[in-house]
């Protein structure tokens, strides 16, 4: 298995960290409005309200939500009837709604980035894991909701 050192907590964050630096660096490639902070705002809170939620139902369950931890259950009510992973969902949202607020484009390669290394490091590791603890349920859930959305 994969040493996972940065877990996604810190990906989000090296993302924010990326989407200021490029507002930094591209200043010239701008789309700033007021509508457009506004609405990264909302996207923003529409991201956190994700990851909240997710969590909840995780801790509801008595699982960790510290990846690939002490898998107790497996969560398929609430928001996990639309995507099998909100709580990554969210972070992108997150990044999307921060890089419309800061509005340089360059930063919206954030999410983008984020969700492929996501996918990459942890999402498809965390399925195969499913796949073994719960042989009969995980892939029945698949076939009902989709990865992202």
């Amino acid at each position: 298995m994969v040493k996972r050192i940065i877990y996604p907590p810190v990906w989000l964050l090296l993302g924010i960290i990326s989407i200021f630096a490029f507002n930094e660096l591209y200043p010239m490639i701008r789309f700033t409005s007021l509508l457009f902070q506004v609405l990264g705002g909302v996207v923003i809170v529409v991201g956190l309200l994700l990851l909240v939620t997710a969590n909840g139902l995780f801790v509801r369950a008595g699982t960790d939500v510290i990846p690939f931890r002490n898998v107790s259950s497996l969560v398929t009510t609430g928001i996990y009837r639309f995507t099998r992973n909100p709580m990554y969902l969210g972070m992108a949202v997150v990044l999307l709604g921060c890089a419309l607020t800061v509005g340089v484009v360059p930063a919206l390669l954030v999410p983008v980035v984020f969700a492929v290394i996501v996918e990459a490091r942890f999402i498809r590791p965390e399925e195969q894991m499913l796949r073994e603890l719960f042989p009969q349920e995980y892939p029945a859930y698949c076939q009902r909701v989709r990865r992202w959305v």
